[in-house]
């Protein structure tokens, strides 16, 4: 796939990209929450990273790669919620022997990360906030980062946070009060 242009671009770029691939498929994976649909976001989001690499500034390839992902998956997103889901000639009929999804081992790592309970959470917190969320707290970009991959103001940023964060929060409630992380009265 990388053999359109060659030299120390294509070195330069296959270094940064192995750097930045687990943060990018983490993050496809905690968007689409499909080993499957992470695989396919991730691997797109380097190939169009690639064949722009000559347009990218060289000050924060983790977020410039981020702001692909992102971008191509809400696109994804907005085709789908317009189209419905568009399968492949792949898909139609065709069964492909794989193990149980919590047998796959991108899953048990990606599980090992958050907490199931978290991450069942996370994945109820709608898109536009979940991005902020994921990108800040779970990837650790700074606020401005997250404005520069999201494409919107920072003062934007900080309210989706907010916003995505109250929701995880009372999504995890109930799940706080069990494990005895917060006391019924914390919450009055």
């Amino acid at each position: 796939m990388l053999s359109k242009k060659g030299g120390p671009n294509r070195e330069r770029f296959e270094r940064l990209a192995e750097v930045v691939f687990p943060s990018l498929y983490g993050t496809a994976l905690r968007l689409t929450r499909s080993p499957e649909d992470a695989s396919d976001l991730s691997q797109e989001a380097l190939v169009r990273a690639y064949e722009a690499f000559d347009r990218f500034d060289g000050r924060n390839f983790k977020a410039w790669m981020l702001r692909i992902l992102t971008n191509l998956y809400i696109n994804r997103y907005r085709k789908i919620q317009r189209t419905g889901r568009a399968s492949s000639l792949d898909e139609e009929d065709a069964a492909e022997p794989v193990a149980p999804a919590e047998e796959a081992p991108d899953r048990q790592v990606f599980d090992g990360l958050l907490g199931a309970e978290v991450e069942d959470a996370l994945a109820k917190v709608p898109d536009v906030f979940r991005v902020a969320v994921i990108l800040s707290d779970i990837e650790g970009m700074s606020y401005d980062e997250v404005a520069e991959a999201t494409e919107v103001p920072v003062g934007t940023v900080r309210s989706r946070l907010a916003r995505g964060r109250a929701i995880l929060r009372k999504e995890l409630e109930s799940y706080a009060l069990q494990q005895g992380y917060l006391k019924q009265a914390s919450l009055e």
